[in-house]
């Protein structure tokens, strides 16, 4: 509920998602230095240069930024850039949750955990992101945790007075 919290939450993500993808902005440089040059051979046409060389050198930019902007789109329909506005209607639903209903609090667990598999010694939590596998150790679990002291007696015994 937070505004400024989640405005933090938002840009850090945001940042992330920036540098994930580093194909994109050289593709996307790349582009503009070929624009930049077509344009230039418009210009050399324009004032009456025109040979074979100057017209297949635009032949080949042109194909060449056919190729750059394919390149880019599959670039991002593999990894779908997204806005911040779209980060932050995500967050911002979250308010409407009533997290006195189980449904409610399962969507949000969701939206962020994949898995948690529990071992022996362990549990293992994989979030919703590329790099999502969060191991915890029982000692760093009982540490940093307050449902410890609420667990049931080791000793199984009762010693009701009935």
């Amino acid at each position: 509920m937070d505004d400024d919290l989640i405005n933090r939450i938002i840009d850090s993500i945001f940042k992330t998602l920036e540098q994930e993808n580093t194909v994109v902005p050289i593709l996307q440089k790349e582009l503009a230095e070929t624009e930049k040059s077509i344009n230039n051979l418009i210009k050399a046409i324009e004032q009456g240069i025109i040979t074979k060389s100057t017209k297949h050198r635009l032949d080949e930019l042109e194909q060449r930024k056919e190729e750059l902007e394919i390149q880019i789109a599959e670039e991002n329909i593999q990894q779908p850039q997204i806005t911040i506005e779209q980060l932050e209607f995500w967050f911002y639903k979250f308010r409407r949750f009533d997290f006195d209903k189980l449904e409610h609090r399962r969507r949000l667990i969701d939206s962020f955990v994949n898995a948690i598999i529990l071992y022996d010694d362990r549990i293992e939590f994989h979030f919703n992101y590329k790099e999502g596998a969060k191991e915890l150790s029982i000692d760093e679990i009982k540490e940093n945790s307050d449902l410890f002291p609420l667990t049931p007696p080791k000793d199984k015994r009762c010693d009701l007075d009935l």
